[in-house]
């Protein structure tokens, strides 16, 4: 019986220890020809030599392929040369083909150094696998390209730029940086562009303008969800300005009601309605800078673009001078970005689910330490399962036999339909967010 499923080779003897097997193997067929000149069995044995090659782990124990290569020599050349193991062996590392490929997968999904204790290879041997299959997969998995492309931040060690598809709520790529030359390269790169209709990104400049240098058709919108946030950030400027004039007893009271004061009032609870009012009561800025904020919020509840702008125009006139230090970044904004940030009305695409991936990205930053940026980037763009994926249609003329088809009648329709059900693909259109903060909260990943 085979236990290695290995036709090239039969099993000598075998050996047994607490956490390793060792087996010893010699292959079962010398070889036709001499890889120098090409000559036909006229070869002689010219001695031999041991080979440990990994396999595959068996029953939890790691798996040493101790192989007895033979030498020979040709007699016409004089050449010699060991017989040939690529049927079997990895032509870069002492593994077999199949070991390969298991830490292949397993490495999007596990440590590296688990994976090396598991196989009995290096770590360094496994970041090296790991990256070749980066690049073949770099090479080999294309995303469809959205009609509605978002760019946003997303934090990976440090700031990076993220690419999503926001119709189906998938990551499509992760820049090492937010610079303007590399999302132009980016964008650049991406087949079909032509049909990248919207952009929602966030106010970062560079972001707008590589996109007007390659998207100049797309009609670019500001994300409302980093609209909106700032006046919670101005809401927060007023509070701990205020905390300065408070006794120690008013200033822990405060910090402990800030959440409070962040909530929506539609959504505040009886008890927190009561705490709400005693500081907006006592504390006028606070009160003010609270119905401030509300407002600025309501504005997003407008039916038009006019609509919006006009409540915009009446609640910028109702800042007092005394809290416009704190509404300053809203106001700049505003005036910088008019144009995109009321086009959310016209189109009201958002890509705010984004930022849910950030707190989970940050654990698996602490989980990950010791990686690159390009090794973390690698475990969530092309870990298997994460993709969504769109099969093509049943398609029964790809089971027609040729009888059948001559049955059929034959038009233009028809040939037409044919030709193009044979060429369908699946679709993939990224890495699912949902199904990617599913593993990155259940510690998966």
């Amino acid at each position: 019986m085979d236990i290695l499923n290995l036709p090239h080779f039969k099993i000598l003897t075998h050996k047994e220890t607490e956490h390793d097997f060792q087996i010893e193997l010699e292959t079962v067929a010398a070889p036709d020809a001499c890889p120098h000149c090409g000559c036909i069995a006229n070869l002689y044995r010219y001695g031999r030599r041991a080979q440990l090659i990994m396999d595959l782990p068996i029953h939890g124990k790691r798996v040493g392929l101790l192989i007895h290569r033979q030498r020979y020599q040709c007699r016409d050349c004089k050449q010699t040369f060991f017989e040939p193991l690529d049927h079997t062996v990895d032509e870069k590392r002492s593994a077999t083909k199949r070991l390969v490929k298991y830490i292949e997968k397993q490495s999007l999904e596990r440590t590296f150094v688990s994976i090396s204790e598991d196989v009995g290879l290096d770590e360094k041997t496994i970041r090296n696998i790991f990256r070749d299959y980066i690049n073949y997969l770099e090479q080999t998995v294309c995303f469809e390209t959205p009609n509605w492309l978002g760019i946003d931040e997303i934090h990976i060690i440090k700031p990076r730029c993220v690419l999503t598809n926001i119709g189906q709520r998938t990551i499509l790529d992760i820049l090492p940086n937010r610079n303007k030359e590399t999302v132009v390269k980016y964008l650049h790169n991406l087949p079909n562009k032509g049909r990248i209709t919207y952009v929602t990104m966030d106010m970062w400049r560079p972001y707008k303008d590589a996109v007007k240098t390659v998207l100049p058709q797309a009609i670019v919108i500001v994300d409302k969800f980093h609209v909106v946030k700032m006046a919670n950030q101005a809401m927060e400027t007023v509070r701990k300005q205020l905390r300065e004039s408070l006794s120690p007893k008013e200033r822990r009271g405060l910090m402990h009601d800030r959440f409070i004061l962040l909530k929506r009032r539609t959504e505040l609870k009886p008890n927190e309605e009561l705490i709400l009012e005693v500081w907006i009561k006592n504390f006028e800025q606070l009160g003010t800078a609270y119905h401030l904020k509300e407002s600025f919020f309501k504005i997003w509840d407008a039916k038009n673009k006019e609509q919006a702008m006009k409540a915009y125009d009446e609640w910028r006139n109702q800042i007092p001078p005394s809290l416009e230090y704190a509404f300053k970044d809203i106001l700049t904004a505003v005036s910088n970005w008019h144009e995109e940030i009321f086009t959310y009305f016209m189109h009201p695409i958002t890509n705010a689910y984004t930022e849910s991936l950030n707190s989970l990205i940050r654990v698996m930053n602490r989980l990950g330490r010791g990686y690159s940026f390009e090794a973390l980037r690698a475990k969530i763009l092309f870990c298997e399962g994460l993709h969504k994926k769109k099969r093509p249609k049943y398609n029964k003329h790809g089971f027609m036999t040729e009888s059948v088809e001559k049955t059929m009648p034959r038009n233009a329709f028809f040939d037409m339909y044919v030709s193009e059900s044979s060429i369908q693909e699946t679709k993939n259109y990224g890495v699912d967010i949902s199904t990617l903060v599913d593993k990155l909260e259940k510690g998966e990943l």
